[in-house]
C-alpha cells in the first residue's frame, strides 16, 4: 500500500499564462535537436554520424566515449543537418532537418506475455541499442544511469508542481497500456519497488491510478512537491553507497512503446505557455523539436525570453532553439533587461514575493496570476543568511550550510549536510526566493562536479 505525504515547506509560483487544454494542428517543425548539454555524467560524447548523413530514428547520433552502450539516437528521419560544437570542440548539439514522413529503425517486438517473461539482460540491450535508457536518472549526482548497477528502487513522479507545468493527464491521454508495459520492463532492473507518486489534490488519470505491480503514493502541498527528489527523501532516502533511479512518465511510455511496436517513438505533446503567449496551447511533436513553428505569429510582443522548460529551471534558449531532451514545455515571459526605479523596494500588489518584508504586497493577492519578467532586481552579493531556504525545502537538510559548504569545497560537510540526496532542480526555489541573488542551481552541480571527479 503506497504511502500519504503531507509537505508544508515550499512555495507555488501562480504564473499567468497556462495553457489550455487544446491541441494545436500547427504543422511539424523542421529540424530537430539531440543536445548532450541536457544529460550529466556523460564523459565525452562522440560522434557517428557526418553532416550530410541521412538517419532513421531511433539511428545512433553519438555515444558516451567511456560507455559506448549508452548510445543517443535521432527522434526523427532525416537528414544531419549540423553537428555543433563550442569552445575546444565540445559538442553542443546534432540537429537533424526532418522528413516528412517518419522513418524508424526496426527493433525486436514482443507480445505481453513474452515480455513477462524477458530477462534483465535482453531488456537492458535492446534498450540500450534505441536510446531510450537515457531517459533513467542516477540518484545520487543526477547522472545517466548506469547499466551495471542495481538500483534499490525507482521512482516515477506523476505529476509537475513547476510554474504553469502542462498537465500530465492531458499529455498522457490514452497511453495506459504503453505505461504499464513500460513498469513491467522496468521492475526487471531493481530488487525493490517501482514507485509512482501523484498529487492527492488533483485529479488523477487512469494512466496512472490504473497502473499494477507499483506502489502508488500521494503527495499534497506546494512546489517542490512534484520534484522527484523530494518524493525520494520521503520514501526512500539516498545515502552514500546507495541508489535509486529516476524517470518520468513519457520515459516509461516510450519504454513500453519500444517492446510494444519494436520502435523507438520519440512523439510527445508539448505545452507552449507564458504572459507573452496570445494563445498558450499543447503541440503535437517529437523530442528536440525546434520552437520556430510553436511561436510564430503567437506572441503579443517580441522582447521576450524563450526558456525550454520552465521559468525555475529552464534552458534560455532562441527563437529558432530547441527543446530539451526532458522538457514538456516552452515557456515565453517578458525579457528583464530594463533598468526600474527602485527596484524592489517600490510597493507593488503585481509583484510577487516570498516574504512580506520587502514591501510587496503580493500575499495580499495570493491566488491572482502574476506577470513576471526575467530580472533578477539586483547582483551577487555577500552570502546572508535569513533563514528562508529552509522555509521552501521540504527535506531534512540545511541548504544554508550545503551551499556554503560547496563554495568552500569541504568534502565532509557536503556529505554530512545532505548533497547526495539533492540535484539543481531540488533547490530551485532557493534561487528564486534568494536575497543574495546567487545562482543556487549551479552551486549544486558544481559540488556534485566535485564528488564525482574527486
Amino acid at each position: 500500500m503506497g504511502k500519504f505525504i503531507r509537505l508544508q515547506k515550499g512555495f507555488d509560483i501562480n504564473l499567468a499564462g497556462k495553457a489550455n487544454l487544446k491541441l494545436s494542428t500547427t504543422s511539424q517543425p523542421e529540424t530537430f535537436s539531440i543536445k548532450p548539454t541536457d544529460f550529466h555524467g556523460i564523459y565525452m560524447p562522440k560522434v557517428v554520424v557526418n553532416e550530410g548523413n541521412s538517419v532513421k530514428a531511433g539511428d545512433v547520433l553519438f555515444h558516451d566515449k567511456k560507455n559506448e552502450k549508452i548510445r543517443f539516437t535521432a527522434p526523427v528521419s532525416g537528414e544531419v543537418v549540423e553537428v555543433k560544437r563550442g569552445e575546444k570542440r565540445k559538442l553542443l548539439e546534432v540537429k537533424v532537418l526532418a522528413d516528412k514522413t517518419i522513418e524508424h529503425t526496426s527493433f525486436t517486438k514482443y507480445t505481453v506475455s513474452e515480455i513477462n517473461s524477458l530477462t534483465r539482460d535482453k531488456a537492458q540491450q535492446q534498450m540500450l541499442e534505441s536510446g531510450v535508457w537515457v531517459n533513467l536518472v542516477q540518484r545520487p549526482f543526477g547522472i545517466v544511469a548506469d547499466p551495471a548497477e542495481t538500483p534499490k528502487s525507482i521512482f516515477v513522479s506523476a505529476f509537475d508542481s513547476h510554474p504553469l507545468a502542462p498537465d500530465y493527464g492531458f499529455l498522457f491521454k490514452g497511453k495506459e497500456q504503453a505505461f504499464q508495459i513500460g513498469l513491467d520492463i522496468l521492475k526487471k532492473f531493481t530488487t525493490g519497488q517501482v514507485h509512482v507518486n501523484v498529487h492527492s489534490e488533483r485529479e488523477i488519470s487512469n494512466v496512472f491510478s490504473q497502473a499494477k505491480g507499483v506502489e502508488l503514493n500521494k503527495f499534497s502541498g506546494p512546489h517542490p512537491s512534484g520534484c522527484v527528489g523530494v518524493q525520494i527523501h520521503h520514501i526512500d532516502p539516498v545515502n552514500k553507497g546507495t541508489i535509486v533511479w529516476t524517470i518520468n512518465p513519457l520515459g516509461v511510455i516510450q519504454i513500453g512503446r519500444l517492446f510494444l511496436h519494436g520502435i523507438y517513438d520519440a512523439s510527445r505533446i508539448v505545452a507552449l505557455a507564458g504572459s507573452e503567449v496570445k494563445d498558450p496551447q499543447y503541440y503535437k511533436t517529437y523530442t528536440g523539436a525546434s520552437i520556430k513553428k510553436f511561436v510564430e505569429n503567437n506572441l503579443k510582443s517580441e522582447h521576450v525570453r524563450y526558456i525550454s522548460g520552465n521559468v525555475l529551471t529552464g534552458t534560455r534558449i532562441d527563437k529558432d532553439g530547441h527543446l530539451g531532451f526532458f522538457d514538456h514545455m516552452v515557456t515565453v515571459i517578458p525579457e528583464g533587461d530594463q533598468f526600474e526605479f527602485l527596484g524592489w523596494i517600490k510597493p507593488s500588489a503585481k509583484k510577487l514575493s516570498f516574504g512580506r518584508a520587502w514591501g510587496l504586497f503580493s500575499f495580499l493577492n495570493a491566488k491572482s496570476e502574476f506577470v513576471l519578467d526575467s530580472n533578477t532586481r539586483g547582483e551577487p552579493r555577500a552570502f546572508v543568511q535569513t533563514g528562508v531556504f529552509e522555509k521552501v525545502t521540504p527535506m531534512d537538510i540545511l541548504p544554508t550550510y550545503l551551499l556554503k559548504a560547496i563554495i568552500a569545497e569541504d568534502f565532509d560537510d557536503m556529505e554530512a549536510l545532505g548533497i547526495y540526496e539533492v540535484i539543481e532542480e531540488d533547490l530551485a526555489l532557493c534561487e528564486f526566493v534568494d536575497v543574495s541573488k546567487h545562482h543556487v542551481q549551479e552551486i549544486v552541480r558544481e559540488g556534485i562536479d566535485l564528488l564525482v571527479n574527486a
